[in-house]
């Protein structure tokens, strides 16, 4: 396997930009791409600016980017460390992927535009490259068969949690046509270079993690539903008082992203027919009126719980 020294990241939300900062923590040069804008903002008006300009251009990159710098836990062992990242967009710089060594895809947790953003950049990869997906856990197969049969030899899936410097845990899952010394090159790699707990799962409906994690956090709202308790009464036994993290099930609910929690719990109950537990991943519809409304979590600043900042002190409310 070649000697991974430079990565693009495909994707500059919160998990696509929280990756980028712990690669450049472990010594990597990171190349951060999004798409383009739609539309000016306000501000891009007042400059003068058009769609065309750099600047405009970049910008859904260069927020993921600026956004690091203010998240709490902190991304970036040191701040500077961000110097290691540059920005840029997806027409503009493909042209670029042909100097990095490994490419990581971290878009939206949506089949078809993972598929579409796949087929795009295939042509642009150097020769060797390693080619990865973030998923959650959709079918890593499936994906595969959207690459030339070179490629799809050293594609897997290197899943990534929430926040990636501090959740040890990676999930790497090959497809049929993965190279075998690609995978335990990749293994070694994330765990010398990035400090990961290396987990082997199979191409199967939300692999391992997600499959009993988001179980227990729908089993956990079923009984909530069934018992008419509160968030607050279920958190205050789903955490510490049960050996878990203080987070418990709705403050890593939010963490999460509601939205990325009902993606994972509706792939599984479209994915599993015949499993005896499907019905516990039907989406509750308080959780879709959340979605709706646009109560994502923390990426919203309000979710089951909400952020403030009082008296120069970050406050969270139920």
């Amino acid at each position: 396997m070649r000697q991974i020294n430079r990565v693009a990241v495909l994707g500059a939300g919160v998990m696509g930009a929280t990756i980028a900062a712990h690669l450049a923590n472990g010594g990597l040069d990171v190349l951060l791409l999004d798409i383009i804008p739609r539309e000016l903002t306000e501000q891009e008006k007042t400059k003068g600016l058009t769609l065309e300009d750099k600047e405009v251009r970049n910008r859904i990159a260069r927020e993921g980017l600026q956004g690091l710098m203010k998240m709490k836990p902190a991304p970036f062992y040191l701040k500077k460390y961000a110097e290691q990242i540059e920005v840029g967009n997806f027409e503009d710089d493909l042209f670029r992927l042909a100097d990095c060594d490994w490419v990581i895809e971290v878009v939206v947790e949506y089949m078809p535009i993972k598929l579409e953003l796949l087929k795009k950049i295939s042509a642009h990869l150097g020769p060797g490259v390693i080619l990865t997906t973030n998923t959650s856990g959709l079918s890593v197969n499936e994906m595969a068969e959207a690459l030339p049969a070179e490629l799809q030899k050293n594609f897997l899936a290197t899943h990534f949690f929430n926040p990636p410097r501090y959740m040890r845990l990676m999930e790497l899952v090959p497809c049929a046509a993965t190279d075998p010394e690609i995978l335990a090159g990749m293994a070694d790699f994330l765990s010398r270079r990035l400090g990961k707990g290396i987990v082997y799962a199979k191409d199967t409906a939300n692999f391992i993690a997600n499959r009993i994690g988001v179980y227990a956090i729908y089993k956990g709202i079923e009984h909530m539903l069934e018992m008419e308790m509160s968030v607050e009464e279920v958190d205050s036994i789903s955490g510490p008082a049960t050996a878990r993290p203080k987070s418990a099930a709705f403050r890593t609910a939010d963490l999460v992203g509601i939205d990325t929690l009902a993606h994972v719990g509706t792939n599984s109950y479209d994915q599993l027919p015949d499993d005896e537990q499907r019905d516990v991943f039907k989406l509750p519809e308080f959780m879709a009126l959340m979605i709706e409304k646009k109560m994502l979590g923390n990426k919203s600043k309000q979710g089951f719980y909400k952020k403030e900042m009082v008296d120069g002190k970050r406050q969270i409310f139920y």
